[in-house]
């Protein structure tokens, strides 16, 4: 016998609303059976919202997430969709870390600005 999942089950299992679920049907990232207006999801489909939700996490677009998935279905298969996800990790955390550069930066130059009207202020007679 097949496991199904309800859509409520699964909201509340990864935390997210059924507007979200839906969305990913929607971009034909999740394909549950239809029941009537019931949605039924299988343990694949499951699994796939647990990856698309990790996807998001570390910040991937829903287009990179698609990509990704259907990576899979294809030749290579498996070994083409993990060298591609290497591949856009990779990519994301040279991103990630030139976003540290900057905010790096941003700070110290911040710092700067503050010290410099902190010495303005004492340079005038401002007491802070």
């Amino acid at each position: 016998m097949n496991k199904y999942y309800t859509i409520t089950e699964l909201t509340r299992e990864f935390g997210v609303s059924t507007r979200t679920l839906r969305f990913y049907e929607d971009e034909g990232l999740i394909h549950p059976e239809r029941r009537g207006r019931t949605r039924l999801f299988r343990p694949a489909d499951r699994h796939l919202i647990k990856e698309i939700l990790r996807g998001r996490r570390i910040g991937f677009t829903i287009s990179e997430i698609r990509e990704i998935i259907e990576v899979y279905k294809d030749p290579p298969g498996e070994m083409g969709q993990l060298q591609l996800l290497m591949q856009k990790v990779s990519v994301k955390r040279d991103d990630l870390r030139q976003k540290r550069r900057d905010i790096d930066e941003t700070l110290a130059e911040l710092d700067n600005v503050e010290e410099a009207c902190l010495t303005r202020l004492a340079e005038i007679g401002v007491g802070t």
